[in-house]
């Protein structure tokens, strides 16, 4: 029921920055909005090639989708779908870790392989409190150098953000973060008591 959808390959199909697909329901639509035809790029070709000068803004363009097709010429479209399902399974088993541990809560729910959570121990109360630990905690998970996540807000609530990801993350680097960001609240929790 939508009239376009665009998605970026270089946030989850391995694509290098930057480079964007995006699917109309009408492409005359989208070329009224942008075209111009001044005398000087009147061709005889006019109207029987796809003119992509007329689907955007600018009139020259990058070749952004040669960098796709290498993409799912190297991996296949199997390749590819395995990559992400392993994926969505890694985000799948963190859930189910941070569900099952007293210390650590789930913020959002986990459709795809993006897990948003924070570490709440039982005797630090308060929002504000919550959130300036999970932010120090944020600072000393990424300065340790082993693994790199970032945070989010929902609503007024501190996340931690941890996205498997990367074309070469495995099932040991996903238990090893989980592992380590454990490791690293308690010892530092039991720091700052």
């Amino acid at each position: 029921q939508a009239d376009s959808f665009v998605f970026n390959p270089h946030k989850w199909m391995f694509v290098n920055f930057d480079c964007s697909v995006y699917f109309v329901k009408d492409a005359e639509v989208l070329k009224r909005t942008f075209s111009v035809m001044p005398e000087y790029l009147r061709t005889a070709t006019d109207g029987e090639v796809t003119n992509y000068r007329d689907w955007h803004i600018q009139l020259g363009r990058r070749f952004r989708s040669l960098k796709l097709w290498f993409v799912i010429r190297s991996f296949g479209v199997e390749g590819l779908q395995a990559k992400l399902r392993k994926h969505n399974a890694m985000g799948l088993w963190l859930k189910q870790q941070v569900e099952s541990h007293p210390e650590f809560e789930l913020m959002a729910p986990v459709p795809l392989n993006l897990v948003c959570f924070r570490h709440k121990p039982a005797n630090l109360q308060g929002r504000e409190a919550v959130n300036e630990w999970n932010a120090m905690l944020l600072q000393r998970l990424n300065a340790n150098g082993r693994i790199f996540i970032t945070h989010t807000k929902l609503g007024e609530d501190y996340c931690l953000r941890l996205v498997p990801g990367n074309e070469q993350v495995d099932w040991p680097d996903v238990e090893e973060a989980w592992q380590l960001i454990q490791n690293e609240a308690s010892i530092f929790y039991s720091n700052h008591k």
